[in-house]
């Protein structure tokens, strides 16, 4: 689980506090990596628990003995197939993880490792799931504090009014608290792209009903920095480490910080 950046709060954090707000590991898990001798500032490595990182100072996570088990998997998935826990009669996305669907001549995983979803899809949904045992990467995709952007392409049956789009973007509740704004934006006569910051249960279905509209096809495109970049629904391919530096460079912002206002080019 290697990671790197700079420190650029404006005053000393104590290491295991700040690797816990990035979405790197909890703080319990950052003392365990202290101990372990897996973290350096500056190219020292840290050994006091308590130690704190100055502004400007780069922190280092180092891989361990571990590494081997450390995959993640980006899997195009079809309607049809249920992200984990499948019930009798249902099949799984990680079934789809073999040698004879990889995008480009992988070799899968062993099957007896386990790749549980980093965020889901529900069964009659397609598109990009994240199937990881990374628990860092697991951590960026779906922290409660992270404001990564998760981009759908959605057909509904209904009128797209203005009304309509306008409480699908600001306005909403569901199960009693209100949804964060969203990003909508028609792209045809029963066309949407939707882009959210949370991932409530069926969330856009259940937007979609509360200003009814029925959605008849939801695909998701995008996870932050992860698309499905071309790869053909049912097949996968291994995360990039381009991908995994990428995704885990994105600010992680505090506890309560929110997200801003969302443009046609987010």
């Amino acid at each position: 689980m290697p990671w790197t950046s700079v420190f650029d709060g404006d005053a000393p954090e104590r290491v295991n506090r700040w690797l816990a707000h990035r979405g790197v590991c909890s703080r319990r898990e950052a003392e365990a990596l202290i101990a372990a001798g897996r973290v350096r500032i500056d190219g020292e490595t840290v050994q006091d628990p308590g130690r704190k990182i100055l502004p400007g100072q780069t922190l280092e996570v180092r891989d361990g003995d571990d590494a081997a088990e450390v995959v993640t998997i980006l899997v195009h998935k079809p309607p049809g197939l249920v992200s984990a826990h499948p019930e009798p009669g249902q099949s799984e996305a990680r079934s789809l993880v073999t040698a004879e669907r990889a995008q480009d001549g992988e070799i899968p995983p062993p099957d007896d490792l386990s790749l549980p979803p980093a965020g889901r899809l529900d069964r009659e949904s397609r598109g990009l799931l994240v199937l990881t045992s990374d628990g860092v990467v697991a951590r960026a995709l779906i922290s409660p504090v992270s404001t990564l952007k998760k981009e759908y392409q959605v057909r509904v049956a209904g009128t797209l009014t203005p009304e309509r789009i306008a409480r699908l973007r600001h306005g909403l509740y569901l199960d009693g608290r209100r949804l964060k704004p969203a990003g909508v934006f028609r792209k045809g006569e029963d066309r949407l792209r939707i882009v959210l910051t949370e991932g409530r249960n069926r969330q856009i279905r259940r937007m979609c009903e509360l200003v009814d509209l029925r959605v008849t096809d939801l695909q998701r495109s995008r996870i932050g920095p992860l698309s499905l970049d071309g790869l053909p629904e049912g097949r996968w391919r291994f995360l990039t480490p381009a991908e995994r530096r990428d995704l885990l460079a994105v600010d992680v912002p505090s506890q309560g910080q929110g997200s801003g206002p969302y443009r046609e080019g987010d």
